[in-house]
């Protein structure tokens, strides 16, 4: 997946307009246009702008990590918030068979959704 790619679905995901991220980016929207109709990427010097509007760092945006359309990740993370991160800390802080148990219960909940 090339970088124009991604900005496109990350815009979905974040419910931006191609015209709301060129004002926070300062990047004209044929610009922007371009990238979607050329299958282009952005220059190397709007990078770090597109990232921080976007919320997301250089290596997210740059890897070769593919983004599913449908918002969900392939080998891709969004940013955590507060929660998550919070979460993430306490999991990380248990012990292995802690760890388990914690991973068990999160298989048995999301199976009782299916």
């Amino acid at each position: 997946m090339i970088v124009s790619e991604k900005i496109f679905i990350l815009l979905q995901q974040k419910g931006m307009s191609q015209k709301e991220f060129a004002q926070k980016t300062g990047i004209s929207q044929s610009t922007i246009s371009d990238w979607k109709r050329k299958k282009t990427n952005p220059s190397v010097n709007k990078i770090l702008k597109i990232c921080q509007v976007l919320q997301i760092s250089p290596y997210e945006l740059l890897s070769e990590n593919d983004l599913d359309v449908n918002g969900s990740s392939v080998d891709y993370i969004l940013p955590l918030n507060k929660e998550e991160s919070t979460l993430l800390e306490n999991y990380r802080s248990l012990d292995f068979q802690k760890r388990e148990r914690v991973m068990g219960y999160v298989s048995a909940l999301k199976e009782k959704e299916e």
